[in-house]
């Protein structure tokens, strides 16, 4: 008996570290778009319309709310008509931790050019708040999402996950990013 905790110990243990550590790329299973051409339907779609989409007209996939880290109702379809960072962390994960300084920096950059929106989960409010006040990503909006509704309405299933949407809200890449390929990929929705 004794051998079977210990053994469901070291298999859970095991997990929570697999799913912090350093993780390869990948792209977990959901309506997404081709990662190769991530812009490419979003651009078709905006030439036939001649505008970018509208909170009126965003996709499906923008249809949700949440709350803020402040206590605020959080929209999704506010963030119809500019490419889209969602940025999934967790309070305890040190690879979140060594993102926040490449998040911070794309956030500054992108500014009024692309949404960059934190999604926290895993934790309580405090422990969110507590690591953007440690890891100095203030300058952003973060949703404190404590039951994972958002997490689960993306299929994300590990932190740090970078979902990213087009203009339109449509999914063009989801899963784990080194920083390189994050500014890679943002530079290729803003075309």
């Amino acid at each position: 008996m004794r051998t079977r905790a210990a053994l469901l110990v070291l298999v859970v243990v095991g997990a929570v570290v697999t799913a912090c550590g350093t993780q390869s790329p990948r792209v977990d299973a959901a309506p997404t778009r081709s990662t190769a051409t991530p812009t490419a339907a979003g651009a078709d779609a905006k030439a036939r319309s001649g505008t970018e989409a509208t909170p009126a007209q965003a996709s499906a996939t923008l249809g949700f709310t949440a709350h803020t880290l402040d206590g605020d109702t959080f929209d999704g379809r506010s963030l119809a008509g500019r490419p889209t960072v969602l940025w999934f962390w967790a309070p305890w994960c040190p690879t979140c931790v060594g993102q926040a300084p490449t998040v911070t920096k794309l956030a500054e950059a992108y500014d009024g050019k692309v949404n960059v929106v934190g999604v926290a989960g895993l934790d309580q409010a405090a422990a969110m708040e507590e690591f953007v006040t440690r890891t100095g990503v203030q300058g952003m909006r973060h949703l404190s999402d404590e039951k994972g509704a958002v997490w689960k309405r993306f299929g994300v299933t590990a932190q740090s996950t970078f979902v990213l949407l087009d203009a339109d809200g449509e999914v063009a890449f989801k899963g784990y990013l080194e920083p390189s390929d994050l500014a890679s990929r943002v530079d290729a929705l803003t075309g």
